[in-house]
């Protein structure tokens, strides 16, 4: 592996501005897909209410009175209409509830987050640009101007800084384009987009964060699991 990618940074007129660095301890490494699918069922358990609920025959209100008689009618003997085979009764084994949240390591997390974007790198996916808007007001034409000199395809990650409001009201509204902050970014929004795109401030305050880890491979080894282990 190389030490680091050299991509291009368009200016929002579309022409080169410079180049930008990708590091290679973030976007060049291994891509274990076991991790990645890992993190991913994990992110998407946590995002369930598990608020779905129904009530025994117990909660049901009312069924205090039994039916009808035990003998003499001919039908089964009953002791409640909230028992379960009756309409408004009770459901047996029905849903209560739960959390569907597990708990990840973060540098499971970040690791996972190395490995999909440095196939996105290698698939020549990961764009950085100046800006989105030429001046000081919110363009959306001058946005997807830019989004067409980088990419054609259908759904776009793109990455900003927290206080870039331009580029926010710029791309809220296009439907093909999700928006993210720097430090929101994560690894199923990546594996879902055909293209990241990062502003230059967006890129420079995702490497200064956390998500960099210290290891250059895109595994999280027992060890660090055990360590992320003792920590909580």
């Amino acid at each position: 592996m190389s030490d680091t990618l050299t991509v291009d940074v368009l200016d929002p007129s579309g022409k080169k501005a410079g180049t930008a660095d990708l590091p290679a301890e973030v976007f060049d490494v291994q891509t274990n897909v076991p991790l990645i699918h890992q993190v991913v069922v994990a992110q998407l358990a946590a995002a369930r209410q598990g608020t779905a609920s129904t009530k025994t025959r117990g909660e049901v209100r009312g069924g205090g009175r039994k039916p009808y008689k035990q003998k003499g009618t001919g039908r089964a003997r009953q002791g409640s209409t909230r028992a379960p085979q009756f309409a408004g009764g009770g459901v047996v084994h029905g849903p209560t509830p739960r959390d569907y949240s597990q708990r990840t390591p973060k540098k499971m997390k970040a690791a996972a987050l190395r490995g999909a974007l440095s196939d996105r790198a290698r698939a020549g996916r990961v764009h950085v640009v100046s800006g989105f808007a030429p001046g000081a007001a919110p363009s959306t034409k001058s946005a997807l101007n830019v989004l067409a000199n980088l990419s054609g395809r259908k759904n776009v990650l793109v990455v900003v800084e927290r206080q870039d409001e331009i580029t926010w009201k710029s791309l809220r509204n296009v439907e093909r384009v999700h928006l993210l902050v720097a430090d929101q970014l994560n690894t199923y929004d990546v594996l879902i987009s055909d293209d990241v795109v990062f502003t230059q401030g967006a890129l420079d305050a995702f490497l200064e964060g956390p998500a960099k880890g210290r290891s250059a491979t895109a595994v999280a080894t027992a060890s660090e699991a055990a360590a992320e282990e003792e920590t909580k």
